[in-house]
């Protein structure tokens, strides 16, 4: 059904769910909620600061002062007192919205519900919302759904449109054997749809939550047992023996390899050699040198007669790639052509190194997921390197392999996973872990503080700058919108400013005020993933060049971007991340023969819980040990707050927090494949529709 069809989207409004990726009814089911508004009980304003990090609270108060109504520049402010029951009172401040001065007469009682902030020694709620006793009884306990959303789109249209959906689309045909519903105690599909929008309680949000994760899961491990089966039966066409001029390389280097990567280097060598192809992933903590073990394979493959590409997720990740390992060929004189395919590129470049591919003239190519487009042919490709796995999905490094034959399989990865996860997840793939770092690495220096520790950690980035040193900040949104009253994360939901965006940080916003704050010339840029790939390499080449002294980010720049110069790592709203994320983020620093730094600075009236989560990273600079500790910390009824981002990607499941849901999947799909491979039972008659179909639309990203 299209979207027009349902009563109240219009051509517009489609066009901005679209943005979401929703172009029918069927798609507006699976737009699931980021999170949740539940309104509680009203609280008396002597319990504020126990509530001080809520999205919202409902305080029960009458209004005690006649409000003023005053216009500063272009905004008409509205003010008042209120007083609660115990006679205690906060002030309220409404911002263009002069229509309510007829409903705030003195003595007029309602449940205002807004943010509360400390603002010098009083507390103040902006913007709060009223309701008559009657209506604010009615919402208590209800759980509303928050979705993900794009400037121009209410969080009340897509709610109303997602009622509607699930109204008119037909009831789902459950694809899961009744015999695995019943094992694992798991919903009916149609209630846990229903269930994971319109929750009536906590306990029916659970029950749906839980089905829907177990789905996910359950389906990508069948794909993952299906790729294990294939790759069993592969043999190896393409041997790929170790060649003299590489050991006369690794002598060259400028550092010896550690044990980790020796062990490593013999395990791929061994593979490529050996009767089957090679699937292995390397999953090696931050800093652990994985880079150079993918250049050996690639060296060796190219004096084999065959050629080697490597992906990356981001162009400017494939940049610095393509001119590092330039530069260790030039200076190891090692007589091997590259090529690099990016996006950006003009027609002309692409199609002359396209030509080069297909002829066999370039022997390694760097690229994004522009190397899997159609129009890319090659000589003989025999390696197939993938850096950072958790960024492709499956079948984007299947459809990178398809370009060869049947090329070796190398697959890398900077997520700390926990072991036990990992084999379940990557249980397609050999896995070698490289968890020793190179011992000149300095250990980073580690700080959790709060909000009123930025001077001086502004004067501290000063010093450092003054020292020809750079720094990161990261900020975990991108930016307010024009009329200033919602802010953007990375993935282009928004955020209402009366919940998240008064207290989360924006780096358009940040780079401004550190600006203001730093000496004017010390240079200061942002940067974020919703730049065009062209602008973002830029910024990056500047940063990189020290041209830029300070760059304020988002998480754009967890991923593998090496900067030796740079020692300050600063996390704004660091209680908002998961650890395994923060770790990641500070892999940026601490690259050079410099000490470095990371500061985790807490959002305002953070949960003492959540900065006290922070001292794990502080302890530790151990990638395995913190991941082991998340995965201890996130239990299962942490359900609400900001989607993580730079973890696997699912929709709603989230390896760490559903570990055990995850084993569950994992164990379930084992047993069907086992019994059914093709599953043609009839009992898995629905589960194969399903997920031919699943399979035809797109997949998760890992």
């Amino acid at each position: 059904m299209k979207l027009t069809d349902l009563k109240g989207i219009g051509d517009k409004t489609a066009k901005l769910l679209n943005k979401l990726s929703v172009y029918t009814a069927e798609d507006l089911v699976t737009l699931y909620p980021r999170s949740y508004d539940i309104y509680e009980k009203p609280v008396l304003v002597s319990e504020l600061s126990e509530h001080a990090d809520a999205p919202a609270v409902g305080i029960d108060a009458v209004v005690a002062k006649t409000p003023s109504l005053k216009r500063v520049r272009n905004l008409q402010i509205l003010t008042t007192t209120l007083r609660d029951t115990k006679g205690d009172t906060i002030k309220a401040t409404w911002f263009n919205m002069p229509y309510l001065l007829g409903s705030l007469k003195t003595g007029y009682r309602y449940i205002f519900r807004g943010r509360p902030i400390f603002k010098g020694n009083d507390w103040v709620m902006e913007q709060p919302a009223l309701y008559t006793l009657d209506g604010y009884a009615k919402m208590t306990g209800v759980m509303q759904p928050i979705y993900p959303l794009t400037k121009g789109l209410s969080n009340k249209i897509v709610s109303k449109a997602v009622a509607q959906a699930l109204e008119i689309t037909d009831l789902k045909t459950d694809f899961l054997p009744d015999d695995v519903r019943s094992k694992n105690e798991l919903a009916e599909t149609n209630f846990a749809l229903r269930g994971i929008h319109f929750p009536k309680d906590l306990r029916d949000y659970e029950l749906a939550r839980r089905r829907l994760v177990f789905d996910e899961f359950f389906i990508f491990m069948l794909n993952v047992r299906r790729m294990k089966e294939n790759n069993d039966r592969l043999k190896n066409l393409m041997p790929v023996g170790n060649d003299k001029s590489t050991d006369e390389f690794i002598n060259k280097l400028p550092y010896e390899l550690t044990n980790a990567q020796k062990r490593t280097w013999d395990e791929v060598k061994a593979d490529m050699c050996g009767p089957r192809l090679m699937n292995r992933l390397i999953q090696g903590d931050v800093g652990s040198g994985k880079t150079i073990i993918a250049i050996l394979a690639l060296m060796n493959t190219v004096r084999a007669g065959y050629q080697g590409a490597m992906m990356v997720p981001t162009e400017v990740l494939a940049i610095q790639q393509y001119e590092d390992i330039n530069a260790l060929f030039e200076k190891s004189g090692v007589n091997i052509r590259t090529s690099i395919l990016i996006g950006s590129m003009t027609a002309a470049q692409k199609k002359r190194e396209r030509e080069r591919i297909a002829s066999g003239e370039a022997q390694i190519i760097i690229g994004t997921h522009a190397l899997i487009q159609a129009k890319v042919e090659y000589a003989s490709l025999a390696l197939v390197i993938t850096d950072e796995q958790h960024r492709f999905g499956v079948h984007q490094r299947e459809n990178l392999a398809k370009k060869g034959k049947s090329p070796h399989t190398l697959v890398m990865s900077a997520t700390p996973i926990p072991r036990t996860l990992a084999i379940i997840i990557y249980g397609d793939l050999d896995i070698s872990v490289m968890n020793e770092l190179p011992s000149s690495r300095l250990p980073i220096k580690n700080a959790v503080v709060d909000v009123n520790y930025r001077p001086n950690a502004y004067r501290f980035i000063e010093k450092q700058v003054r020292a020809g040193r750079q720094a990161y900040v990261i900020c975990p949104m991108v930016q307010k919108s024009d009329d200033g009253d919602v802010i953007e994360d990375e993935r282009g939901d928004t955020f209402s400013d009366t919940n998240m965006s008064s207290t989360l940080e924006n780096v358009v916003d940040y780079a401004d005020k550190l600006k203001k704050e730093l000496p004017a010339d010390i240079s200061v840029e942002y940067l974020h993933g919703k730049m065009k790939p062209a602008l973002k390499n830029e910024i990056m080449e500047r940063f990189n060049s020290g041209k830029t002294n300070v760059l304020v980010s988002t998480t754009v720049i967890e991923v593998g971007v090496n900067v030796p110069n740079a020692t300050v790592m600063l996390i704004e709203n660091a209680d908002r991340f998961g650890l395994a994320q923060l770790h990641q983020l500070r892999g940026r620093v601490g690259r050079g023969a410099f000490q470095s730094y990371c500061i985790f600075v807490g959002t305002q009236n953070a949960k003492q819980a959540n900065m006290e989560r922070l001292n794990i990273l502080k302890d530790s600079n151990d990638g395995f040990k913190i991941a082991e500790e998340d995965l201890k910390l996130r239990g299962p009824g942490d359900f609400f707050g900001i989607r993580q981002s730079g973890d696997m990607r699912f929709e709603l499941a989230d390896i760490y927090k559903d570990a055990d849901i995850l084993k569950q999947a994992s164990e379930a799909a084992s047993d069907i494949m086992e019994d059914d491979p093709d599953l043609v039972r009839e009992e898995h008659k629905n589960l194969k529709i399903w997920l031919d179909r699943w399979n035809d639309r797109g997949e998760v990203v890992l």
